[in-house]
């Protein structure tokens, strides 16, 4: 048998392992070319809801999904030597007042929701570090919290790694220490210089609780010195690969989920005539904004893709959906003729009109990135107060009026041909720009000749030549610089032009969403809806169009008041380096789309369970809806969501049948059906003839068979659910019930199915894990004896095949279960 027939046997999570761990593996080759013996990721807190400003960066609402693919993924990062941080360890799931907000949370939610995607990944795979949360829980801040950091972390998960905290997310000497925390970030240290001696002399903090800091600390260093080849100060280094284009390439393309296709509107044909159209086609969204965003070696535009596949492709902007002009660097040409612009350093001011003189130059660079955060700039000459110079050649294509801005952490001035368009010096306003510590976008318009050469010169000074003051914020440096440029456009008339192109045209594909601007760190978004006038633009196109597929690139949800109306939706995120060729391999049927919501995305803002407690409000957020987050609000409650937590379509089509539900796993049991009858002395009901008897909540196998009634290849996630034995909040309760939701995921399989065939979807259950809550009477982890619901789907919503299994015994436990 060869590999592949090979890899179409294993199951979801093997799969996963395959995927999530090559990630990995990617990232820890990256990491040796930086130089980086640690890697600050992956960042698995819990997507409450679509507002999250960081919610891009994790991976689901659920727990359990996001736990097993944070493992597999920290398997493969440290499989040579490069170590992974979980973070944030917990509760950092919104950005409103981060540094200050207390996360009012039940234990119960607590247990069952927020700890248990780190309690997974510890389990799994053993990360070598933890990074804190920077708000409180239940009144502590994280890096001070004994009861999670030492009790639970520690303590119950014999867990050996190193714990630092956020950066300048450490708020105290002695507190800290005490309750966990081995690393103030970053440096120099605020907290633990001669502080921490005074503390050590007062007895504030015995002297072997700092050892056992300090040698967490140096095991860490040990580490990463001995089982890596990545030296002390090693230089950083290109490393962009054929095999990790293609990898980054397979996984943008494996994770677009297809919402919707009536009419069978795609797999597009090559052969013929598109449209590409909107915000969103001719910009490479790959990440959201924040210290997340990294610079890519070359990210693709889903224009880029499409015209890689298609021949006859014509272009058309339709709107903006910028929330900031956008930025110049890949416009500009330097003096002599290379893309972008030169950056020049200086420690004196630039010289006063009129004034004659050269200042004496630092150094120079040359970028392309006309977004530039000075977070750890260098230089050995360099003054507490300093100065640098861009200058670039823009050459417009077309003439008109130009809109140019400036956001900047610090002060400048933008000059075109010597003429001052924008300043943003005195009477400076705050915004979101670089985390919070920016300033709003000042603009100002000029009018240019197409074809003509402007000489772009923006003067700038660090952040301490502002006097803008910023509070409660993390200043993550010495400055930052941000200019920016584009043609003004005539929103009505944008849109008819996509008009008549699209009438023009075959097939349609319209490009929307969000960017790194409206999905950042430091801000949450106020509202689902996408960037002005994309929604006009969208019914207008679909009215023109039918044949339109609508991309949407967002790292959670946005609305889409149109839904009902289009014929082909698509979540493709943001993609990464090769999101644009992704999104093309799917659109034109290279890759059967076969990706799963990870998310719940709800009609309305209103309808998602955290929409009345996502905000700091007097500085706590109330966790109301408790352990009732994602699909479990909306499938306990039957709220109908626009699209399912688990949905996702294919070009095929797919039936499930034989649900067989057997006590043991499935290399012990084999295809026997291992359904009994019997009683459980008055715990819970047989009346179904088919129930499975359980007297120890060991493993169970599921299996299901996987029929492909189309025409096309293609792979279908079966996922198991467990309905409760407990009552929801829709029934009655009594003293001896705990109210559970509905279902909750516990497991999932991805079956890889020729056209006319039919394969077995297996699932391996730890039953006591999948039946257990956290019992916050007992304080640990409960399974009750009674009847639960085997649930086997395609998402959370719609018809299920269901099989009863009884357990005779309640049962209690913590810690790990490895």
């Amino acid at each position: 048998m060869d590999v592949e027939a090979l890899i179409e046997q294993l199951t979801l999570e093997e799969k996963v392992a395959l995927t999530a761990e090559r990630i990995g593996g990617l990232l820890s080759d990256e990491a040796h070319a930086k130089g980086a013996h640690v890697i600050l990721g992956p960042t698995i807190n819990i997507q409450r809801g679509p507002l999250g400003g960081r919610g891009f960066e994790s991976v689901s609402e659920d727990p359990i999904l996001s736990g097993i693919i944070a493992g597999h993924y920290v398997r493969g990062l440290q499989k040579s030597g490069v170590s992974a941080t979980l973070k944030h360890f917990v509760c950092n799931d919104m950005e409103s007042e981060r540094m200050a907000v207390d996360a009012l949370v039940t234990a119960r939610a607590l247990r069952e929701i927020y700890l248990l995607p780190f309690m997974i990944a510890i389990e799994m795979a053993q990360p070598r570090a933890v990074m804190t949360s920077y708000s409180k829980v239940n009144g502590c801040h994280l890096a001070e919290n004994y009861h999670i950091l030492q009790e639970i972390l520690r303590d119950e998960w014999k867990w050996e790694g190193l714990i630092m905290s956020d950066w300048y997310g450490t708020y105290s000497t002695s507190e800290a220490i005490n309750a966990g925390l081995d690393l103030e970030m970053p440096g120099p240290t605020r907290w633990r210089g001669e502080a921490l001696s005074h503390a050590v002399t007062a007895n504030k903090i015995k002297k072997s609780t700092l050892d056992e800091r300090v040698r967490n600390v140096l095991k860490l260093i040990k580490q990463g010195l001995e089982n890596t080849s990545i030296p002390p100060n090693a230089p950083e280094k290109q490393l962009n690969t054929p095999e990790h284009i293609a990898l980054l390439r397979e996984a943008a393309a494996k994770s677009v989920v297809l919402l919707k296709n009536e009419q069978n509107v795609l797999p597009f044909s090559a052969n013929k005539s598109v449209a590409v159209i909107g915000p969103n086609a001719n910009i490479a969204t790959y990440c959201g904004g924040g210290s997340a965003g990294l610079r890519a070696y070359k990210a693709v535009t889903p224009l880029e893709g499409i015209k890689s596949l298609a021949s006859d492709v014509t272009f058309s902007q339709g709107a903006y959906g910028h929330q900031m002009l956008p930025v110049l660097g890949k416009a500009l040409r330097t003096v002599d003729g290379k893309q972008g612009f030169s950056l020049r350093f200086y420690n004196d001011p630039p010289k006063a009109r009129g004034v004659t003189g050269v200042r004496p130059m630092l150094e120079e660079r040359i970028l392309d990135d006309t977004y530039t955060w000075f977070v750890d700039y260098e230089h050995p000459d360099l003054a507490d107060i300093w100065y640098a110079e861009a200058e670039g050649i823009l050459t417009p294509e077309t003439s008109g009026e130009w809109e140019f801005g400036l956001s900047v952490h610090g002060t400048a001035e933008l000059f075109i041909n010597g003429e001052a368009v924008v300043s943003n010096v005195t009477n400076q306003r705050l915004g979101n720009s670089f985390v919070g510590c920016g300033t709003v976008e000042e603009t100002g318009s000029i009018t240019l000749e197409a074809g003509k050469e402007y000489r772009i010169l923006v003067q700038w000074g660090c952040s301490k030549t502002s006097s803008l003051k910023v509070s409660g914020m993390v200043d993550f440096g010495q400055g930052g610089l941000r200019f920016s440029g584009c043609p003004k456009l005539d929103a009505s008339a944008a849109i008819q032009e996509a008009v008549q192109v699209a009438k023009s045209v075959d097939q349609v594909v319209l490009c929307v969403g969000t960017s790194g601007e409206w999905e950042c760190e430091g801000q949450d978004r106020t509202t689902m809806a996408l960037p002005p006038g994309t929604d006009e633009l969208v019914e207008a196109v679909i009215a023109a169009n039918p044949n339109t597929a609508i991309v949407i690139q967002s790292g959670t949800p946005v609305a889409m008041p149109w839904a009902d109306r289009a014929n082909t939706v698509l979540q493709a995120w943001f993609g990464g380096n090769e999101g644009g060729n992704g999104i093309a391999d799917v659109l034109f049927g290279a890759v059967n789309p076969a990706g799963k919501l990870s998310i719940t995305m709800p009609r309305r803002l209103a309808d998602n369970p955290s929409a009345l407690s996502f905000r700091s409000d007097n500085g706590r957020v109330l966790y109301s809806e408790d352990v009732y987050v994602g699909y479990r609000w909306y499938d306990t409650l039957d709220i109908a969501p626009l699209f399912a937590f688990g949905h996702g379509l294919s070009y095929t089509s797919f039936e499930l049948s034989g649900l067989e539900v057997t006590q043991g796993s499935a290399q012990a049991n084999g295809h026997t059906n291992g359904l009994t009858n019997g009683d459980i002395n008055g715990h819970a009901s047989t009346d179904s003839p088919d129930a499975l008897i359980v007297h120890d909540a060991e493993q169970l196998t599921v299996r299901v068979q996987v029929a492909n009634t189309g025409s096309l290849a293609g792979a279908e996630v079966v996922q198991v659910y467990v309905k409760p034995a407990a009552s929801t909040p829709l029934t009655s309760s009594t003293r001896e019930t705990i109210t559970r939701p509905a279902k909750e995921l516990k497991g999932f399989a991805k079956v890889h199915v020729e056209a006319g065939a039919s394969e077995a979807g297996v699932v391996t259950l730890d039953l006591l894990r999948a039946t257990s809550y956290w019992s916050e009477m007992e304080d640990c982890w409960r399974s009750d004896a009674g009847s639960y619901g085997i649930l086997v789907g395609t998402s959370s919503r719609g018809t299920f095949l269901e099989k009863t299994v009884v357990l005779k015994k309640s049962r209690t436990w913590k810690g790990l279960r490895n």
